[in-house]
């Protein structure tokens, strides 16, 4: 894949992990029974949905470019970005695990874009 082809993928994923917190942000929001009006009216709701439709979009228009074999691999980065950016921003805690398997993803990324070049 090209340079803007891999940073496009890769926006691709950020965008998605900042909307899974930002859907995190809206399910705090809500009350214990919520009705329509606490969805309509929540703000890191229709933030987070907007910001999904963006990314979306944008994804695609890398899989007109790019072989979805190769594009694909680069969602599992979420499951790393995500934890991390909880810990960051809402105070999550982190555990090794998560770092285990973050590695693990990183190294069948590898393989999978060695495999296929």
């Amino acid at each position: 894949m090209s340079l803007l082809l891999t940073s496009l993928t890769l926006l691709c994923v950020f965008g998605i992990s900042v909307g899974q917190l930002l859907f995190k942000k809206a399910a705090m929001q809500l009350p214990p029974q919520p009705v329509l009006t606490d969805w309509l009216f929540n703000g890191w709701l229709i933030v987070a949905l907007a910001l999904y439709g963006i990314t979306t979009l944008l994804w695609i228009w890398v899989l007109r470019s790019a072989p979805l074999h190769l594009a694909y691999p680069f969602m599992g980065l979420a499951f790393l970005i995500v934890p991390t950016m909880g810990w960051l921003f809402l105070g999550e805690p982190l555990h090794l695990q998560t770092f285990i398997g973050g590695g693990l993803i990183l190294a069948g990324i590898a393989v999978a874009g060695r495999a296929a070049a």
